[in-house]
């Protein structure tokens, strides 16, 4: 039987990315959206046609718990468990630091951490059950040494999700090997609004001198969830071509 990944934010950009190189592996997958559905529904049927594995799509609010449960519970129904979870749903929102709002700050904080706590918890007690399962958590290298000030609650955000990789590993070990990977820039829609001059500037302090396409980072979680990365633990893995101290 086919191992069972969920990928949260699964319908683009990383996510979309990490789904098909689960499906291209023969994975069962289950992709979660909260918004465009249209997305989620176009990247099933593409995935259902050219792979031969079995796609659900699941609509769910990562941020708030009900939500979380009757998801985990329906996918559960379905395919009988889960092997793998990516956390990989995040939002952000840049402006001026001392125009942040208390609300925005907040929305931030919720999905990206408290989203990604809620959906470790109820897929790890299925996890626990089975004594198996794999879980990495997205996080970025401005949690580690990329900061940006216009960007501090989605920095704080991701710094967040570095805390929880250390305590999950340790709380649900040693049935349970949960790892973090730290992107850097990528070719997603989270930076389409970077104007060619940004970007210029931002790959001369890369050395491989350009952005990652999206598949280069789900290569990385790929081989996390893999029988091969069996032994990996409790790692903070950087995917971002090397940088230049700022």
């Amino acid at each position: 039987m086919s191992k069972v990944a969920l990928v949260t934010g699964g319908n683009r950009g990383i996510g979309k990315a990490i789904i098909e190189e689960f499906a291209k592996s023969g994975l069962d997958v289950v992709i979660n959206y909260c918004h465009h559905e249209d997305e989620a529904l176009e990247l099933q049927k593409y995935i259902s046609e050219k792979y031969n594995v079995s796609v659900m799509v699941c609509k769910c609010d990562i941020s708030k718990e009900e939500e979380v449960e009757e998801m985990i519970n329906d996918i559960c129904d379905a395919f009988g468990g889960i092997d793998i979870l990516v956390n990989n749903a995040s939002i952000c929102k840049d402006n001026l630091f001392l125009e942040k709002r208390v609300k925005d700050f907040k929305r931030i904080l919720e999905v990206n951490v408290i989203g990604t706590y809620l959906v470790s918890k109820y897929v790890a007690k299925v996890m626990l059950e089975n004594k198996s399962g794999k879980i990495i958590n997205i996080s970025s290298t401005n949690a580690i040494d990329t900061f940006y000030p216009e960007s501090c609650d989605y920095d704080a955000s991701k710094a967040g999700i570095i805390s929880l990789t250390h305590n999950m590993a340790r709380e649900f070990s040693p049935y349970i090997n949960v790892n973090c990977v730290c992107p850097g820039w990528t070719k997603t829609d989270m930076n389409k609004d970077l104007t060619l001059e940004q970007i210029e500037e931002y790959n001369k302090k890369i050395l491989i001198g350009r952005f990652a396409e999206a598949k280069e980072i789900a290569n990385v979680v790929v081989f996390l969830a893999s029988n091969k990365a069996s032994y990996v633990n409790d790692s903070i893995i950087r995917v971002d071509g090397g940088k230049f101290n700022e």
